[in-house]
């Protein structure tokens, strides 16, 4: 019972979403491309689509998240740090938790060891009531409504909190998940697990290539500005293309020449190893075969007779017949 009840869920990180959320809204996107009668082929190409679609969606949230500058509700430093640090999405969501944690009280009701007991509630109302156990020593805190843990954005009890008892400018690498971060993609994906449960490491191919487009994305980024940036990157990527183009052309020739002195070297071994066979092995002796010898066989009368000429029945002449007769030619 413990597995689908949400209330058991929340110390379980979900990105905030339920059970069912992240299929249903996969079923959403799809609807617009596939159809319950569409061909196997055509299916293919519309999820092609769909794919390209929330990739040219997720290029776009990217952009706006490089390019605009959020707009601060608050006098916080904590709020300017946030938004250097989280996409634009995820910092929305950390500053309407910052926003309304102004909205709330806490009252010290206790203290455990090192760690102290926070009573939260709203100014205007007495209920819920939500406990924060504040560790003062590494700036740790844990909420009764787990949001960080099922979420991974801190909630607005933990704020109130640390903003009015351990005056945060910065906030905490621990609170910190890359995921949700700016530069979430451009960090190095040590392993990689595929469906087959193989790990690429770094010399993987795919994984070079990740990290290279990681790179170009970056590069095309800035060479996009201007058109001198843009000219410039041009050019040095011509200049870059020919030199792999070259380094490639000569690996070539080497691995030709590799396989060229291989395959001598192998027709050499199969030449040794025929004639050593022909020393060693040689023609089996003649047996001779089982019957009696033809000439001594006794022949058929009809293979003693001698077999009589063809005679044409019009010249009466012998051997042609009437139909290559000469006589009735002329």
């Amino acid at each position: 019972m413990d597995k689908w009840v949400p209330a058991y869920l929340r110390t379980t990180f979900c990105a905030g979403m339920s059970t069912t959320q992240r299929s249903e809204s996969m079923n959403k996107v799809f609807k617009d491309y596939v159809r319950s009668s569409i061909m196997v082929s055509d299916f293919v190409h519309q999820y092609e689509k769909a794919l390209d679609e929330r990739y040219f969606k997720e290029k776009e949230k990217d952009v706006r998240t490089k390019s605009t500058q959020a707009i601060m509700k608050t006098l916080w430093n904590i709020e300017k740090d946030a938004a250097s640090i989280y996409t634009m999405n995820s910092f929305m969501i950390f500053q309407d938790e910052l926003f309304n944690s102004q909205r709330y009280i806490p009252t010290k009701v206790g203290k455990d060891g090192e760690s102290k007991i926070y009573k939260v509630t709203r100014n205007d109302k007495d209920q819920p009531i939500y406990q924060v156990t504040l560790d003062n020593g590494e700036v740790k805190a844990i909420c009764t409504c787990h949001m960080f843990e099922f979420v991974g954005i801190l909630c607005r009890h933990i704020l109130c909190v640390l903003g009015k008892k351990s005056k945060l400018d910065l906030l905490p690498h621990h609170y910190i998940l890359e995921r949700w971060t700016i530069n979430a993609k451009s960090r190095t994906i040590l392993d990689i697990p595929n469906f087959d449960g193989h790990v690429m490491r770094q010399d993987d191919p795919m994984l070079r290539k990740s990290k290279l487009m990681i790179q170009f994305y970056d590069i095309a980024e800035l060479g996009s500005q201007s058109i001198q940036k843009c000219q410039h990157l041009s050019l040095a990527l011509d200049k870059v293309h020919k030199e792999l183009l070259l380094m490639e052309q000569l690996e070539g020739e080497k691995n030709f020449e590799d396989e060229n002195m291989s395959m001598n070297d192998s027709q050499m071994f199969k030449s040794q190893v025929v004639s050593n066979f022909s020393q060693v092995l040689q023609d089996p002796p003649r047996v001779a075969t089982k019957g009696r010898l033809k000439l001594l066989r006794a022949k058929n009368l009809k293979e003693t007779q001698t077999m009589k000429k063809r005679r044409c029945i019009i010249c009466k002449t012998e051997g042609h017949a009437k139909n290559n007769c000469p006589s009735v030619r002329l």
